[in-house]
C-alpha cells in the first residue's frame, strides 16, 4: 500500500482550479495541492477573500485579478547563469558533446521551457556563441524559450535588465553580450533573433522535437507525481536521440527513470536513454493431454526432496503443456494438489491468476528465452495478499530444443513491503525537499521583493531626506523671507507714518498758507481745495471735490483762466500768471494772483495743474502807497541814505543826496558811509550805531561834516534809526545841512 497519506481534496478548492481553467485557459490541476494552496493563499489575503468561493468572485468582478494571481502561482525565480557549477559542466561537457554529435550545417536546436523572464536562454545563447562564433551561432542555433506568464514573456522580449539583474553575468560576457543603454543591460540583438518566445502549457501542449538540449529547471518540483509521470515522457520524445536533458538540484525524479541516464547526477544533467516498446503477446496453449517427459530424472527422489525443501514454489510444464511437476511450497501456496500433476496446466486457476501466464510461457518455449514477471499481486483471501515475482524459464535439451517450462513463483511480500516503504520514504524526501525548494524559492522570491522594498524604500527615505532638507530650507528662506517681509513691514509702517505726517505737514502747511491752492487733474476736475480757498469763496473742500474748476460758481471769472490752464497742461507755456478781479463770500472786492503750474511726477509727465490763488489787493494798495512814498522821498530836499549796518555799504540814495554828494546812484553804490564822512571812521561808526542795534535806542542824531566829490565839505546833522524787521535790515539816514537850517532860521527871525 502507499505509505504517503494524501489529504482529502477541497471541493471549493478544486471548483475554484476548474473555474481558472475554463475561464482562462489556465489549469493547475497537475501541481501540487500544499504549494498550489499556499500561493493561492497569498492572493487571497491580498485582497481580503475570506475563502475559495469569495476569491472565485473576486476574480470573476475583477479579470485583470488573474495576472496577479498567475504571477504568484510561477514563480519567476531566476537569474543568469544560476547555479554556477551546473552551468559550468554544460559549458565544459555538454555542449561540446552537442557540437560533436551535429552534423554539419544540421540546425542545433534548444528548448529552455519556464524560461520566465528569459535568463536562462540567454545563458546558453551566451555559452553556444563563445563555442562556435556568433557568425555561427546565428546561423545554426534556434532557441526555444516556453512559458505560461506571458507578462514574464514579455519581459524576456526586451530584454532590459537592471545592474543588479546582470550581477551574475561574468564580466567579458557581460562587456560582449550587452550593451549599456540608461542604466540598464540590453542583450546582444543578433543573439536575441535567435531566441523564440511563446506561451507553451509543457502538461498539456504538444512537445517541441528534435531538441538537442531540454532544460527545464525547478519546473517539475511543483507539479504531483502523477502530472510528473505525464511530463517526463514529453520530454524524453521532444529529445533527439543523443539530447540531453538540464534540471533543476532539487529535482531528483529521473534518479529512478528509465527514460534518461545521469550524465551528471550531481549537477542533474541527463542523457536520453532510447526505449523499445514491446506489444503483448497474446496466445494459448493447445488443448489435450500430452505425454509426460520420457526421459525420467535421475534419482527422482532426491530431486523431489530436494524441490520440496527448497523455499520457492516450482512448477514444471512439459511441451504439451501439462503440469508435469509440483513441488510441496507450490502445491501449498498455489493449490496445486498431486491429481493436478499431469492436467493441462491452462485448466488450473494458477494459470491466469494473479497473472495470465499461458502466453509468457507460449513465448518462453518459442523465443526460447526466460521472461520474468515481477510484483504481481496474489491474493490467498480477502485479507491476506502476496507479492510474486514469476520467473518463467525454458529447460532446453542438449541440441537446444526445449522440452519443458520451469515456472518459479519468489515470494517477494517483504521486499515488496519494503520497497514501497523505502518509495513512500523517498517520495516524503522527494516531496519536502521539492517543497523545501519551493519554499526557498519563494523565500529567494520575497527576499528579493524585499529587497527591492528596501530599495524603494531607501529611495523613499533619500528622496524624504531630500524632501525634508528642501522644506528646512524653504522654511529658512520664508523664515528670512518672513523677516524681510516684517522688515518691510516696517519701514512701510514708518513710511506710511512719514506719509501720514508729511500728509498732515502739507495740509497744515497748506492750511496755514496765506493763499489758495486748488489742484485739478487732467480733466479740470478739483482734487485739492485748502482752507484759505473756503475762507475766500466760502465752499467747503468736500463741497467742491470731484467737480469741474472751468463749472465752479464762485466770485471769481475762472473761464478767464482756461486758456492758461490749457496751456500749461499742453507744455506750451511753463507757467502762466493772471490778475483777477472778484468778490469774496463777504462781498469784499478783491484782486486775485493767479499762478497755474503743471503738477509734474518724478519722471517729468504733467498729470494735472496746481492753481496759487493770493489775495493781492493790499499788496496793490501798498504798492501803490510806496511808489507815491518814493516819489516823494526821491523828490525831498533832504539827504536820505539806506546803509547796511555790517559793512556801512550804500543801499539806496535819494535824488537829495546825489545832488549835495555830486555822485549818482551808481557811484555810490560802490562806496561806504565812511568815505563820505572824513573825520569819523568805520569803527566809529560801529561804536556809534551799536545801541540802535542791540535797540538800547530807538534813534541817534550827530553832527559832523560831509564831503563831496569835488572834495568839498559841508557841516549836517545826521538822524539814524535801524529796521531790524527789514530785508535785509537797514540803517536809515536823513541828513539837513546844518548850514542852511541856520540860515533859513536866521531869516525866519528876521522876519
Amino acid at each position: 500500500m502507499n505509505m504517503v497519506e494524501r489529504a482529502t481534496p477541497d471541493p471549493e478548492f478544486e471548483a475554484l482550479l476548474r473555474h481558472i481553467q475554463e475561464s482562462r485557459g489556465l489549469d493547475f490541476r497537475g501541481y501540487k495541492r500544499t504549494s498550489l494552496r499556499r500561493r493561492i493563499t497569498l492572493r487571497m489575503e491580498a485582497v481580503n477573500a475570506e475563502n475559495f468561493a469569495a476569491y472565485r468572485a473576486h476574480l470573476e468582478a475583477q479579470p485583470s485579478e488573474y495576472e496577479e494571481l498567475l504571477n504568484t502561482v510561477l514563480i519567476n525565480v531566476t537569474s543568469f547563469f544560476r547555479d554556477e557549477e551546473a552551468w559550468a559542466v554544460t559549458r565544459d561537457k555538454v555542449i561540446p558533446q552537442i557540437l560533436a554529435n551535429a552534423e554539419e550545417d544540421r540546425a542545433i536546436r534548444i528548448w529552455s521551457v519556464g524560461c520566465a523572464s528569459g535568463e536562462e536562454p540567454y545563458s546558453i545563447a551566451m555559452l553556444l556563441a563563445e563555442a562556435m562564433g556568433i557568425g555561427e551561432f546565428c546561423r545554426r542555433v534556434k532557441i526555444y524559450a516556453t512559458d505560461l506568464d506571458e507578462e514574464a514573456l514579455k519581459v524576456a522580449r526586451l530584454a532590459t535588465y537592471s545592474p543588479r539583474e546582470v550581477d551574475s553575468v561574468p564580466p567579458d560576457y557581460l562587456e560582449k553580450y550587452f550593451e549599456r543603454t540608461n542604466n540598464h543591460y540590453v542583450f546582444e540583438r543578433e543573439l536575441r533573433k535567435c531566441v523564440i518566445f511563446g506561451r507553451h502549457n509543457v502538461v498539456h501542449d504538444a512537445p517541441i522535437s528534435r531538441i538537442d538540449l531540454l532544460t527545464c529547471r525547478n519546473l517539475l518540483i511543483y507539479l504531483e507525481a502523477e502530472t510528473q509521470a505525464l511530463v517526463l515522457p514529453r520530454l524524453h520524445y521532444a529529445l533527439n536521440v543523443d539530447g540531453f536533458l538540464f534540471l533543476g538540484k532539487a529535482e531528483t525524479q529521473l534518479a529512478r527513470s528509465s527514460l534518461f541516464r545521469p550524465v551528471d547526477m550531481k549537477h542533474r544533467i541527463f542523457a536520453k536513454v532510447p526505449q523499445e516498446w514491446r506489444r503483448p503477446i497474446n496466445g494459448s496453449f493447445t488443448a489435450g493431454r500430452a505425454p509426460r517427459l520420457d526421459v525420467p530424472l535421475p534419482d527422482s527422489h532426491l530431486m523431489e526432496a530436494v524441490l520440496n525443501e527448497a523455499g520457492t514454489a516450482l512448477l514444471v510444464i512439459d511441451a504439451a503443456g501439462a503440469v508435469a511437476l509440483a513441488n510441496q511450497p507450490a502445491r501449498m501456496l498455489l493449490g496445486v494438489g498431486e491429481a493436478d500433476v499431469g492436467r493441462p496446466f491452462q485448466d488450473l486457476p494458477i494459470s491466469y491468476r494473479p497473472i495470465e501466464l499461458r502466453g509468457p510461457i507460449d513465448e518462453a518455449f518459442r523465443s526460447r528465452r526466460g521472461v520474468r514477471l515481477e510484483d504481481q499481486e496474489y491474493r490467498l483471501n480477502q485479507s491476506e495478499v502476496m507479492r510474486l515475482t514469476i520467473d518463467i524459464r525454458p529447460l532446453q535439451r542438449a541440441d537446444g530444443s526445449v522440452h519443458a517450462i520451469l515456472l518459479a513463483f519468489h515470494d517477494h511480500t517483504g521486499i515488496h513491503t519494503l520497497r514501497r516503504e523505502l518509495e513512500a520514504a523517498q517520495e516524503n524526501l522527494e516531496q519536502s525537499i521539492e517543497e523545501l525548494q519551493s519554499a526557498n524559492e519563494e523565500l529567494e522570491t520575497t527576499n528579493e521583493e524585499l529587497q527591492s522594498t528596501n530599495e524603494e524604500l531607501e529611495t523613499t527615505n533619500e528622496e524624504l531626506q531630500s524632501t525634508n532638507e528642501e522644506l528646512e530650507t524653504l522654511n529658512e528662506e520664508a523664515r528670512s523671507s518672513n523677516e524681510e517681509m516684517e522688515s518691510v513691514n516696517e519701514e512701510l509702517r514708518i513710511q506710511a507714518e512719514q506719509a501720514a505726517g508729511y500728509r498732515l505737514h502739507l495740509e497744515s502747511v497748506l492750511r496755514s498758507m496765506n493763499a489758495g491752492i486748488v489742484v485739478l487733474d487732467a480733466r479740470h476736475t478739483i482734487q485739492s481745495w485748502n482752507r484759505w480757498s473756503e475762507n475766500t469763496w466760502g465752499l467747503r473742500a468736500e463741497e467742491v471735490a470731484g467737480t469741474s474748476f472751468d463749472k465752479l460758481d464762485i466770485g471769481l471769472p475762472v473761464l478767464q483762466l482756461r486758456d492758461s490752464l490749457i496751456a500749461v497742461q499742453s507744455g506750451s507755456e511753463e507757467h502762466a500768471e493772471r490778475q483777477l478781479e472778484g468778490v469774496d463770500r463777504r462781498g469784499r472786492r478783491i484782486l486775485c494772483r493767479a499762478r497755474v503750474t503743471g503738477l509734474i511726477d518724478e519722471n517729468g509727465a504733467n498729470h494735472g495743474l496746481v492753481l496759487v490763488f493770493q489775495d493781492i489787493t493790499e499788496e496793490r494798495t501798498n504798492e501803490d502807497f510806496t511808489r507815491h512814498l518814493g516819489r516823494v522821498l526821491g523828490a525831498a530836499l533832504n539827504q536820505i541814505y539806506f546803509v547796511d549796518p555790517k559793512t556801512l555799504r550804500f543801499l539806496l540814495v535819494n535824488d537829495g543826496a546825489q545832488k549835495k554828494l555830486g555822485l549818482t546812484t551808481q557811484q555810490l553804490m560802490q562806496i561806504a558811509l565812511p568815505d563820505i564822512l572824513p573825520r569819523i571812521s568805520a569803527d566809529d561808526l560801529h561804536a556809534l550805531f551799536a545801541p540802535l542795534i542791540s535797540g538800547e535806542q530807538a534813534e541817534i542824531v550827530f553832527e559832523t561834516a560831509f564831503r563831496a566829490a569835488d572834495g568839498s565839505e559841508f557841516p549836517a546833522q545826521a538822524c539814524v534809526q535801524y529796521f531790524p524787521d527789514e530785508a535785509p535790515p537797514i540803517l536809515t539816514l536823513i541828513v539837513q545841512q546844518t548850514g542852511n537850517r541856520a540860515e533859513i532860521g536866521a531869516g525866519i527871525d528876521r522876519r
